[in-house]
Parts: C-alpha cells; structure tokens; sequence
C-alpha cells in the first residue's frame, strides 16, 4: 500500500496556490510596481525559512465526478520564519486574490496568525495590501441578510501589541480594516508611489456628498506621514523590508527578554570635538541636533522614527556602546523645539514603545517649553503635552537627560522622570527657568520699568538682564545640585555609555503595568 496518490493531490493543490489569483492578476500586479506576497516574503524573511500554516486553504473548483479542477487560494499568506536568525510571524494579503479584500479571506486563516503570535510570543509582520472588512453591498444577496459590524478576532491583534513587537507595511491600495491593521503597530512603512491608506476609498466618499477625490489624494503617504497616522515613508517595498528588519534589531523578541545588545567597534570614549563648538552663544540661533545625536551614539546606529509630522521633536532608536536604547531631542529648527500637540504624541509613542521592550530612555533636551499661540490652543496642547508628560512618569525603564540648552516651563520640566532617582547632566551652554528670561523680564519688573523713555526703558532693561545673567549659569545650579553635573560636550558619549552600560544590569523583564495603545 502507498500514498503515492494522495501526496499528488498534495501537491497538485499546492501547484494551484503558487499561482496566486492567475497569471493575468499576476502581471497586473507587477506592472503597478508591487511584487505579489509569496516574493515579498523571500524577501522580507531569512532565505529558506518561511514555513506556511494553510497553503492550500481556498475555494477548490470540481468536475461532476468530485475531481479538483482548480483552486483559487485564500488571499491571506502566513507562517513562521525567521528574520536575523530570530522566529517570527509573517502574514500578508495576495492583491490578486479579490483586491486582498478581507471578505474574500478564509477568516480563520488571520485569526490563526495573530493568535499563533500572541501563544509563541512572536514579533509579527503584516504584509497589508487589502481593501475593506466586513464584505461588499453584494454580499447581502449571497448571504440573504445585512451583517452587523463586528472585529472578530481583533482582541487578539491588541493584546499582542503588550507582549511582542508589531510591524505593518502598507504596500498597496489599504482601507477600512487593512488601514486599522497598519496604525495597530508599534511601527508602521507606507511605500510612497504604489501604496495608499484611507478610511475609504473615493467612490464611498463622493456618494458621502464630498467632493470627487482621487485615491492619492486621500491616502498618499505625504498625508499620513505628516499626520502621524503611519510612521514613516519609504521609496520602495525593499526599503521598506531592510526599514522593517533594522527596526526589529532593536528590539527583544518578546516582553519577556531584554532588548539584544550588539557587537561595536565605536569606541565609547570617542570625543567629538565640534561639539565644543555646536552650540550658538546667541540664544536665538539653531544648529543641528541631529549632528549632536549622531556624534554621541553608536556611529551609524541612529533609527529616525516619524521625521516627517511632530518635527519639533526627533524621536528614534539609538546604541550606546552596543546597547538598545530609545531617544528624543527637541530640534530647535522646528518652532525651536517647542513642544506642539503632534510632538506631545509622538513623544507618547515613544515612551510607550520603550516601557514595553525595556529599553533606556536618553533625552536630549532644548526645549522652550510648550508652542504658544491661538493654533496650539485650539490643539488642545497642553492636554497632549501633560499625556506626554504622563508618560514619562509611567515610564518603566531607566531614564537620563543631558541639557544641551533650553529647559524652560511645564514641558521643560521633562528633563525629569517624575518619582525616579536618575542622572541628569548639563552642558556648559545650558539654560533654565519656569519661564525664559529674556520675555519674562519686562513683566517682572514692570513697576521698574514704568514711566521712563525709550532710551531710558531699554538701557534699564539691559542693566536687569545683565544683573540676571550672573545668576543663570548651570554652575549656580549644579552648586545646588539642581542639576548632577556641568559637563564637557565632548565628554557626552562616554558619560552615557558608562550609564547604559550601568542600568542594562538593572532591567526586569515581563508584560507592562498598562496596555500598549496604538
């Protein structure tokens, strides 16, 4: 006896699903600049490592004696694989199966993947390039009924964000639920010219009573990389794979380890002297922070995340000495580095990501304090300001900050992690008050100032400020250890080094005091 027959079955179906949804929706598909989801898995996955769950599920088409003609795979592609040599879960929508539309899917396929993640404890990355979620306005006549709105299985894309990390690329036409499943990520990618996310998509939106739009002009990455909703845009699905795995570099495999250190030649001592140099005298100047964030972290390590919305703020991932760690950094080219309502949030995300995975925190910090002005106002800032601020307080792992210059008002006080004891460091160029002196002066001394002339006005004036600046100096403050220490610039990378390398011993593992929000 032999299952000679059987395993010919095997794989005739299996010959049916690599051929997606036909050799014509294949080239379509190619001929948009997508790969189809088998390639973009080689791709994205450690070669030879992808083992597929449910390869041969779809809708299997008979002659009159019950022999398969053909099968139309389930749109929906998932499995374990690796990714530097760690297992993770890949699922992704096949385009060329019903436009990836997830009433097409064999449902329990996408509830195996994130269920599979959350059991294994497994980071997941989503391939999405599907439309829609509950079913098109023709299912209502296939199924005799209208069905009622409902996430099944969407608990489950939740509860993984708090044990696992989450990756989404958008790498096509994304809406309704394909979008909901981008943004539920701890780190989202929208290819710039071939992919677009929206709520919905043009058509639902011109019988809304809107004005006709275009797909591009809905959901182009320009949009939703400004506004937040994904993190960052990239040129093409290969940058959007190599973007996906660096990310993943920093992180542990689940909540349950620390975050992997790495092998580095940088020496921690290494000195930089145009730091000595970076900062202008003159308070109203800017300079680049990313060249101080460059200077000071492991060379080459430095992971941007959301350079292009909340730019007053630079958040990212960074190694110290080969240690993981999260940073932030007013950039005081963007409303000299006040805090608005999208950086409050994008702050907030960051924190949020480093309770998570345990990674040490490092703010670099020039900040004015909130942006003032009737547009923060009716932004609600200093609601989404006091959140960040929240965070921060919550914050699980290690935190420092070095003053590179400002620290002014309820925002500056950020150079703080309310309720810890941690190091906080000054360079010689640092300046802080509850306000910033120069326009706070002529409301203080206002009674001073009443009744002179103009000469007379500004010639006190200077004389305050002059007296004033005596006293403003981070030596005064570190005479009262306000602060920890004045140091040299130059000195920055080694004194932070030698903190990481202090607080990795401290780290504990485990699920965090409060779920993950997206």
């Amino acid at each position: 006896m032999s299952w000679k027959e059987e395993i010919g079955e095997l794989e005739k179906r299996r010959a049916f699903a690599r051929e997606l949804g036909g050799a014509e929706r294949v080239e379509r598909q190619k001929s948009a600049g997508k790969l189809t989801i088998r390639q973009r898995i080689d791709r994205i996955a450690d070669p030879g490592t992808f083992r597929e769950s449910g390869a041969t599920a779809g809708v299997g088409e008979y002659d009159e004696s019950g022999v398969l003609q053909g099968l139309l795979p389930a749109n929906f592609v998932c499995g374990v694989a690796s990714i530097d040599d760690r297992p993770v879960m890949v699922s992704g929508d096949d385009f060329t199966v019903r436009g990836g539309s997830n009433e097409a899917q064999i449902p329990a396929k996408r509830q195996f993947s994130e269920r599979l993640a959350v059991e294994l404890a497994l980071p997941h990355i989503r391939l999405v390039d599907g439309m829609g979620g509950g079913g098109s306005v023709k299912m209502i006549e296939k199924y005799g009924r209208t069905m009622i709105p409902q996430m099944a299985g969407w608990e489950t894309v939740v509860e993984h964000l708090s044990i696992a990390p989450s990756v989404a690329l958008a790498l096509g036409s994304v809406a309704g639920l394909g979008a909901a499943r981008v943004v539920t990520s701890h780190y989202s990618l929208i290819v710039e010219d071939t992919a677009q996310m929206m709520i919905a998509g043009p058509a639902l939106v011109e019988k809304a009573g809107q004005r006709e739009v275009s797909k591009e002009e809905l959901g182009h990455a320009k949009v939703h990389t400004r506004n937040g909703a994904i993190d960052d845009v990239v040129e093409s699905e290969e940058e959007a794979f190599r973007r996906a795995r660096k990310f993943l570099s920093y992180l542990p495999r689940n909540v349950h380890e620390i975050p992997p250190r790495v092998e580095t030649s940088d020496d921690p001592s290494r000195k930089e002297e145009k730091l000595l140099e970076i900062i202008p005298r003159n308070p109203r100047q800017v300079y680049k922070m990313r060249t101080i964030v460059h200077s000071i972290f492991d060379l080459d390590s430095f992971f941007e995340i959301g350079s292009t919305w909340g730019r007053s703020v630079v958040t990212g991932l960074a190694r110290l000495d080969g240690f993981p760690i999260a940073l932030f950094a007013e950039d005081p080219y963007v409303y000299g580095g006040a805090w608005t309502a999208d950086a409050s949030q994008k702050i907030v995300r960051l924190l949020d990501l480093a309770s998570t995975f345990h990674l040490p925190v490092v703010h670099l910090e020039d900040c004015p304090g909130f942006l003032i002005g009737k547009k923060s106002e009716d932004e609600a800032t200093i609601r989404h300001g006091s959140r960040a601020l929240a965070a921060l307080g919550q914050l699980t792992s290690p935190f420092s900050c070095v003053v590179i210059r400002k620290a002014f008002g309820v925002a500056g006080a950020s150079n703080s992690k309310p309720g810890s004891t941690h190091p906080r460091w000054s360079w010689p160029s640092g300046d802080w008050h509850s306000l910033p002196v120069e326009g706070g002066i002529e409301v203080a001394y206002r009674r001073e100032l009443e009744g002179l002339n103009e000469d007379q006005y500004q010639s006190e004036l200077e004389l305050i400020r002059k007296r004033l600046d005596r006293y403003r100096s981070p030596f005064r403050a570190a005479e009262y250890f306000e602060i920890d220490d004045v140091i040299d610039p130059r000195e920055t990378r080694r004194v932070l080094c030698d903190w990481v390398n202090l607080v990795f011993g401290s780290l504990r593992t485990g699920s965090p005091k409060f779920g993950y929000r997206p």
